[in-house]
């Protein structure tokens, strides 16, 4: 095998580990701010009503109700919803380039502590911005995004059959690999 593939190799793993979510994250704790909160300690679970605003580390995500439901890990699934006038959002800070972020909004977001995994329905936007600037934009009715694999899916509304896809992305250019 060619040495400068063969160190590639070895290398890569480390390269495509930076660009995730941030790990520090997993550790913080998870801050609830809502109008109404509604604990099952034995079920693990938490239902949250009214201006609802959570806080992991670097993750903001904002929705009008939610619930959080604990895994047997430790892991949280985050489920917000929001209304017509005010979708559901989360923000978080990308493993790194320090100023790298993903930023979703839809009427419904769901987010997977464990896969690391977003998933935006209901006119759903997600952006992964650096220094404020956007590289990428995907548009439609669901989007799934995880950190882990780096891989979007973007999915049109399933009504009518004979309509056109409303799904759109837009993709800022990759930097390349050469190899010797």
């Amino acid at each position: 095998m060619n040495p400068a593939l063969r160190i590639l190799m070895l290398l890569l793993p480390l390269w495509v580990g930076s660009a995730l979510a941030n790990k520090a994250d997993q550790d913080k704790p998870l801050v609830i701010n809502a109008d109404k909160v509604d604990v099952d300690d034995v079920k693990q679970s938490y239902q949250l009503n009214g201006d609802v605003l959570l806080i992991k580390g670097s993750m903001i995500a904002k929705g009008d109700k939610g619930s959080i439901l604990v895994d047997p890990q430790g892991y949280q699934n985050i489920d917000l919803k929001g209304k017509l006038e005010s979708p559901a959002t989360l923000r978080q800070r990308r493993e790194g380039l320090a100023d790298e972020f993903m930023q979703g909004i839809g009427r419904d977001v769901f987010y997977d502590d464990k896969k690391e995994q977003v998933i935006l329905t209901g006119n759903a936007t997600i952006k992964r911005l650096l220094n404020m600037q956007m590289l990428d934009q995907l548009q439609g009715w669901q989007i799934e995004y995880e950190d882990i694999k780096e891989s979007y899916k973007v999915r049109p509304q399933k009504v009518d059959t004979k309509a056109q896809p409303q799904s759109r992305a837009i993709l800022a250019p990759r930097k390349k690999v050469v190899l010797n």
